[in-house]
């Protein structure tokens, strides 16, 4: 069975889960060739070993708090904090918080075009 995604036009709800954190799940809110959208959903001490994204990242935080590492430096995200990087740079996050944040990933086709 697919898993049922976003469709164009439609509204996606991203408030915060606030009481409802704890119960949910991390879900792909919508998924083309050239981008995808995922609520990620860290509970706090979860911990995501350093990896590359296969794009251009955008790290939107909803609530929590997070500390993203990158470039050699941690940087603290919480409620309303973005981050961006480049494809393929490497990262590593921790939850210090029950967390969820919107991770974009831009995908490149296969001519190299956005």
């Amino acid at each position: 069975m697919a898993i049922p995604h976003a469709q164009p036009g439609e509204v996606i709800d991203v408030r915060p889960l606030t009481d409802q954190l704890v119960a949910s799940r991390t879900k792909t809110l919508f998924q083309t060739p050239h981008i995808e959208m995922i609520r990620m959903i860290l509970p706090a001490g979860k911990i995501l070993s350093e990896h590359k994204a296969p794009g251009e990242i955008i790290v939107h935080c909803l609530e929590g708090d997070i500390t993203f590492t990158t470039m050699g430096e941690p940087k603290k995200l919480r409620a309303g904090d973005m981050l961006y990087l480049a494809a393929g740079e490497p990262h590593k996050l921790e939850a210090v918080a029950d967390s969820s944040f919107l991770l974009t990933i831009l995908r490149k086709s296969a001519d190299g075009n956005s």
